[in-house]
């Protein structure tokens, strides 16, 4: 350890063992890759001591007795200066020190996709204590016949001969982040001998249905791993997979023979498991169970809510169960109030765009109508707006169905029809509770439409949503629906439709141009911006998961209501003459906003094109 860090890492050779993996072996392929100065290098192995005992530290408190077994490695040491990348993109975290690693040991780098373990192949090939003292992961066997793993140590050749003799097959070794490696033989160990445990055990009793919601305290990974209750388990640690995931809703599908699990993961469903047909029915007795849902009623569908905790912040589960061919199949939807509640500037408006929508709900009163189909965003738009109105001063009041999150600043008011209240009457109740700022989930009927046209009149801000293909569809729906177009004049301040397109990778993100029949199939022309048009597509990397994309931003359709317009609107024009009135006085259409979202990089081509076809 005392000796000088060079320009260059020494390549591995046949003889090394696994003490030959070295904080010092780490620096060295970082500095020969470029990624830290051999100045940025002596200093950290100057540090190296504190840097190990901190670490130590840190993996106590977080993991207790059972992470603090494991020797800290020298890619964790080295990973915890988290020392700034020269392009700007991150820092050095335990992911590129374990791949600059690899590629200095001559084996390949792998990170380890969650969506993608081999469960079967893990738990059958070796035990959970042999892959947890070794720190190994058999990941999958490959067309040559061989067993890929993923190890923390690329130069411990004594276990990849002791591994062969155990399997006997030979071993492809890929080096993988300590952290991952253990993190996935966790999960996997455990939600394998979970199912294995409650193939039997179908459920408790079910709650009496009282409060709204309740509370659910998942548990840790320790007291998953003591617990004796392998449905309790099984449920806790599904959650707890999606919320680590980044998943926005959770499938559990009954088939013929098995239970599929999918994860709506950026708006795109991935297929995770394969359970027991015999294990779905008490999973999905307890998630009845927590979301305080009828347990003995499994003819018709129902509706419940969770709520819970994740890392410190309480998060929202909404319920669904419906019957089908082989059971009961139910769909968790997440919501995070760090993405459903947001500041308006985060939703991914252009300065005009948002200086547009921010005059509209700074009125005193009026109609602000958002359109789209589901899973649009609209609700997360809706919420972020009355999150910038709501306080002391301000009554705000929503009717909704279902409340999508509860939320502590809003006075939220959950429709059930099967007691009369509906949107119409639930909107009639609320005018007599002196509101200034009324959310209505849906207008769906002439009833609703009506009476929010006459709370928009008589000085409440009423926001709003309507399922239709474009901003000024709207107009026409609400014609449809019964309105008389004077009224609608008077009272629309404007009308907005929303996509959500997928944001490139940043990690793998890469220069592009489009060919003369991409730019044909735009139509729309690539926008002159002030920084210059950049095109980027994601070439796929393990972050994204291949995808190339990670995370969403909207894309918007911005109309306000004034001057012309709300003539033309007064005097029933046209469709067209709408379109041709709204264009003079600026909108963009969604194809067009989403052509500068793709000019700006933040987009791809296929992306565009697949959100926003007409």
């Amino acid at each position: 350890m005392a000796q000088a860090v060079s320009g260059a890492g020494a390549p591995p050779t046949p003889s090394k063992s696994r003490d030959d993996f070295t904080t010092l072996f780490v620096l060295e392929a970082l500095v020969a890759q470029k990624l830290l100065t051999p100045q940025q290098a002596q200093e950290i192995l100057a540090r190296e001591p504190a840097a190990r005992a901190r670490v130590l530290k840190a993996q106590g408190a977080t993991g207790g007795k059972e992470a603090a077994r494991y020797d800290v490695s020298p890619v964790e040491v080295v990973a915890a200066f988290q020392v700034p990348l020269a392009n700007g993109r991150g820092a050095l975290d335990e992911d590129r020190v374990t791949e600059a690693a690899a590629r200095a040991a001559g084996i390949p780098y792998l990170k380890i996709d969650p969506l993608k373990l081999d469960m079967a192949l893990a738990t059958r090939t070796v035990s959970r204590p042999y892959a947890q003292k070794h720190v190994l992961l058999p990941l999958e066997r490959t067309e040559q016949g061989r067993l890929r793993v993923a190890v923390a140590n690329p130069f411990d050749r004594e276990l990849f001969e002791n591994f062969h003799r155990l399997t006997g097959l030979p071993v492809e070794p890929v080096l993988s982040a300590k952290s991952d490696i253990l993190k996935s033989i966790a999960h996997i160990y455990g939600f394998n001998k979970t199912l294995a445990r409650a193939a039997d055990d179908f459920g408790g009793a079910g709650a009496p249905v009282s409060n709204f919601e309740q509370l659910v305290s998942l548990s840790g990974t320790q007291e998953l791993e003591a617990s004796d209750r392998p449905v309790v388990q099984a449920v806790d640690y599904l959650l707890r997979y999606a919320f680590d995931n980044r998943a926005s809703d959770i499938h559990l599908e009954p088939k013929r023979g098995t239970s599929l699990v999918r994860l709506r993961i950026d708006g795109v469903l991935h297929p995770v498991y394969s359970l027991p047909a015999q294990v779905h029915a008490p999973i999905v007795s307890r998630v009845k169970m927590l979301a305080r849902i009828d347990i003995s009623e499994k003819r018709k569908p129902q509706d419940g809510r969770i709520k819970t905790e994740r890392e410190g912040r309480e998060v929202e589960l909404r319920v669904s169960t419906l019957p089908t061919a082989f059971g009961e199949k139910v769909v968790i939807r997440i919501f995070d109030p760090e993405t459903l509640v947001q500041d308006i500037a985060q939703l991914g408006f252009e300065a005009d765009e948002k200086a547009a929508f921010e005059s509209w709900i700074d009125r005193p009163h009026g109609l602000i109508l958002v359109t789209g189909p589901t899973g649009s965003g609209k609700t997360t738009t809706l919420y972020s707006a009355l999150k910038a109105l709501a306080g002391p001063d301000v009554n705000v009041t929503t009717i909704e169905d279902p409340i999508e999150m509860v939320w502590d600043a809003f006075n939220q008011v959950q429709v059930q029809p099967k007691v009369g209240l509906d949107f119409a009457g639930a909107l009639r109740h609320i005018l007599r509770q002196d509101p200034d700022v009324i959310m209505v989930g849906e207008i769906r009927d002439a009833e609703t439409a009506e009476n929010a046209i006459q709370a928009a009149l008589t000085g409440h801000l009423v926001l709003s949503t309507l399922h239709t293909n474009d901003a000024l569809g709207a107009v026409a729906r609400m014609r449809d629906l019964g309105v008389p177009s004077f009224l609608l004049a008077q009272s629309l301040l404007g009308v907005m439709a929303q996509r959500l397109l997928r944001r490139v990778c940043s990690h793998c993100a890469e220069e592009t141009t489009l060919t003369p029949d991409e730019l044909l199939a735009l139509q729309a022309p690539l926008p002159l911006l002030p920084g210059g048009v950049r095109l980027l597509k994601g070439a796929g990397c393990v972050r994204c998961r291949g995808t190339g994309f990670v995370g969403r931003t909207g894309v918007f359709e911005i109309v306000t209501c004034g001057g012309e317009l709300r003539d033309l609107v007064s005097r029933e024009a046209p469709y067209d003459a709408l379109v041709d009135a709204a264009r003079r006085s600026g909108m963009r259409t969604l194809r067009e906003a989403a052509v500068r979202k793709l000019a700006q990089g933040l987009t791809a081509f296929d992306e565009v094109v697949r959100m926003t076809s007409a």
